[in-house]
């Protein structure tokens, strides 16, 4: 092929639908390492603990800033991205992350942790999570947004299932501050291609829903003090919350709560681990039943699938077996964030408009408060019962209260 085909081939506009692909792919990659790199710390509890000789609290409230502070980033994620658009905020989301790590694997004293671990990562992971993601993947895929985030929040189960057994294997063979010391220096070096990316191309999205977009913006107008004087605002936010407390509470303790029901180590972190996989089927077939059964029978059949799941949790104290570890992963595992891609589409349908991004980052706040508050929460009421079953309740009940906006808000049982 001469220099003038070439030539030619580069100044052709790409196709829409393979920019999108694209884009889809990009999403996905940040938010395996983003989610990943987060949940790892429950590989890492265990032994940070048993380094300095922390009870569960104080290793889980760093654990509790890591959420805390990405719904506290939410929305100010969401005004930058309006603003300075998505290559500024995924670049400053690796930097930290970088930085975050590399801090960690040489501090000595728990408030170090907090604020590299806690603060930094939890920022960090949101500048390359859900609020970017969502906003960006919205201007290309538009009505199938729902599918598309269904794949970016599977991420989260493939992030874990690569790096919890990744994290247990570093610990094991280098320790756990060399382990931090690989992720910073994967962070910084992913920083690098991501600048290099065609990111002007990435930032307009689709041409038919860009003269939508723009349709909307004229039709509806919202702000963020108009959209939180709207009861659908705080259904999505409370629904948001009282998730994530059930999930989070429960999540962080998973691989200790395991090893301490007999079950190894490494068998534990690898377990929870594949969670990743079901996770990624836990996604799409909520996203699927949306177009099958409608979205609200969907996000109630997800809640009663993690229900069974805590129950079987519940179960293993007593119970220690493969087939009801296996049940606990699938039906709790596959249904962690599950509702995330049908509350995004939904939260991008009512408040459609050039604010969309401010707007839905305060929402997410909701979803990083409620995992601060879940997690800490959670081993409070551990170290002060010394047993695992009022944190399951405490878990269960949350649940509860998050599926209940779907029960009785019309704005969301439409």
């Amino acid at each position: 092929m001469d220099k003038t085909s070439v030539e030619e081939i580069a100044a052709k506009p790409a196709k829409p639908a393979r920019v999108a692909l694209n884009v889809l792919a990009l999403c996905f990659t940040l938010s395996v390492f983003g989610r990943g790199l987060g949940e790892s710390f429950t590989v890492f509890l265990k032994p940070i603990s048993e380094s300095f000789g922390w009870d569960r609290a104080e290793v889980v409230s760093v654990y509790s800033l890591t959420a805390l502070a990405g719904g506290l980033a939410a929305p100010l994620i969401g005004r930058l991205f309006d603003r300075s658009g998505p290559r500024s905020v995924y670049s400053l989301g690796l930097l930290l992350l970088g930085g975050a790590f590399l801090v960690a694997a040489h501090s000595q004293h728990l408030w170090q942790f907090q604020v590299s671990l806690g603060l930094c990562v939890g920022t960090g992971i949101a500048f390359i999570g859900n609020v970017p993601n969502s906003i960006l993947l919205g201007r290309w895929f538009g009505p199938r947004l729902p599918t598309a985030m269904a794949v970016v929040y599977s991420a989260t189960g493939a992030g874990v299932l690569i790096l919890l057994p990744a994290s247990q294997l570093l610990i094991e063979h280098l320790g756990w501050r060399d382990a931090y010391q690989i992720f910073g220096i994967a962070s910084l070096l992913l920083l690098v291609p991501l600048l290099l990316l065609p990111w002007r191309l990435f930032s307009t999205g689709a041409p038919h829903l860009a003269r939508s977009a723009a349709a909307d913006v004229a039709d509806e107008g919202w702000t963020l003090l108009s959209a939180m004087r709207h009861h659908a605002f705080w259904a999505l936010f409370s629904t948001f919350f009282f998730t994530a407390i059930g999930m989070y509470a429960i999540s962080p303790q998973v691989v200790a709560y395991l090893i301490e029901a007999g079950f190894p180590p490494l068998q534990a972190a690898t377990a929870w681990g594949f969670s990743g996989i079901v996770l990624l089927f836990g996604m799409l077939g909520v996203s699927w039943l949306d177009g099958i059964i409608g979205r609200r029978p969907s996000v109630l059949f997800s809640y009663a699938v993690s229900i069974a799941g805590i129950v079987m949790l519940w179960l293993l104290q007593w119970y220690p077996n493969f087939w009801l570890l296996s049940g606990f992963v699938i039906c709790f595992g596959s249904m962690i964030g599950s509702r995330g891609p049908l509350l995004s589409a939904t939260a991008m349908k009512i408040f459609r408009g050039k604010h969309i991004g401010t707007i839905y980052g305060a929402i997410s706040f909701g979803s990083g408060l409620g995992s601060a508050f879940g997690s800490w929460g959670g081993g409070l009421i551990h170290d002060w019962a010394h047993s695992y079953n009022p944190l399951i309740a405490f878990s269960l009940a949350s649940v509860l209260l998050g599926m209940i906006p779907f029960l009785v808000v019309p704005a969301l049982r439409r």
